[in-house]
């Protein structure tokens, strides 16, 4: 899973990637592909 900065920009690499806010941490989540998977927080 990667540290990023800016999330706008990992969300626009698939269709199908989510936005989640877990425990103040920011997340990045893909069910069909989850090679894309980031962090921000």
């Amino acid at each position: 899973m990667k540290v990023v900065n800016s999330l706008k920009s990992l969300k626009k690499r698939h269709p199908d990637c989510r936005v989640i806010r877990r425990k103040g941490r920011v997340y990045v989540l893909n069910k069909t592909n989850p090679r894309f998977k980031a962090r921000q927080g």
